[in-house]
């Protein structure tokens, strides 16, 4: 699964931000976002809002012509990707997007599958955290989105999926434990049903189950990559230094529940 790092990535020098007398951020460079998994999807919403926010992102995916090609399951690959991510100086904010479903019942989940998911969405967002917390450390400041999903709460023939999406928000919880005295912040976005490209190719938007879906969901619609994308804006700006260790879910009222019984 191992790819070449074949694409070439450039990108101004990270600084950190100031804020003025009445705390809105201030730059003088662009500052860098390191977001895994955003060549598609809900990670390309996310470096785009990251563009429009006036940052540098910096993307680590197995495609993508702007990204810094690696597969984040392996532990050597996603070292050297991180190298070279890191080779224009310390990036101070970071989003763990990637991920992958493996979709499966308990009873039919193979060992060799599960320990593939924890690989890629789990233990790939440690290695991160853990590549650039020197760097975040160093300049006092650091904000860092871990991309769980509503399915952590639990969901059927979601095994492997759940039970690393879960593991991302008590790792979440312990980084913010860990490093708020040192100006850092962890937090967790949850999406709902999001309606990205791979979803409506295989959801059509008439069709009975996408209906049905929608029918489910409070606000009644399906989720945007850009709903998603502007929930990791806020967690990543710097004044939101008083919001870590929480989980905020973007799924149209999905997770509020009803009291029906």
């Amino acid at each position: 699964m191992n790819e070449d790092f074949t694409a070439g990535h450039t990108s101004t020098p990270s600084t950190t931000s100031t804020m003025n007398a009445v705390g809105t951020e201030r730059r003088t460079t662009r500052e860098r976002v390191l977001v895994t998994g955003g060549a598609h999807g809900i990670g390309a919403a996310i470096a785009e809002r990251c563009r429009q926010d006036g940052y540098e992102p910096v993307i680590l995916d197995r495609e993508g012509e702007d990204a810094i090609h690696g597969d984040l399951s392996d532990p050597d690959s996603t070292a050297q990707a991180l190298e070279r991510a890191l080779a224009d100086g310390p990036i101070t904010r970071l989003v763990n997007n990637v991920g992958a479903v493996f979709p499966n019942a308990v009873t039919d989940q193979s060992l060799d599958q599960f320990d593939a998911a924890v690989a890629l969405n789990l233990r790939s967002a440690l290695q991160c955290i853990q590549a650039l917390l020197p760097g975040m450390r160093e300049a006092g400041f650091g904000r860092i989105v871990n991309m769980s999903s509503r399915a952590a709460l639990g969901k059927e023939l979601r095994v492997a999926y759940a039970a690393t999406k879960a593991g991302l928000l008590g790792l979440t919880r312990v980084v913010a434990l860990e490093e708020g005295r040192n100006g850092v912040t962890a937090n967790a976005i949850g999406p709902g049903p999001i309606a990205t490209d791979l979803f409506t190719r295989a959801n059509p938007a008439d069709s009975p189950k996408t209906k049905a879906i929608i029918e489910s969901v409070p606000v009644r619609r399906m989720g945007s990559a850009e709903d998603v994308a502007h929930a990791a804006s806020y967690l990543l700006d710097a004044r939101s230094g008083f919001v870590t260790g929480q989980t905020l879910y973007v799924c149209g009222g999905l997770t509020v529940g009803r009291a029906d019984v």
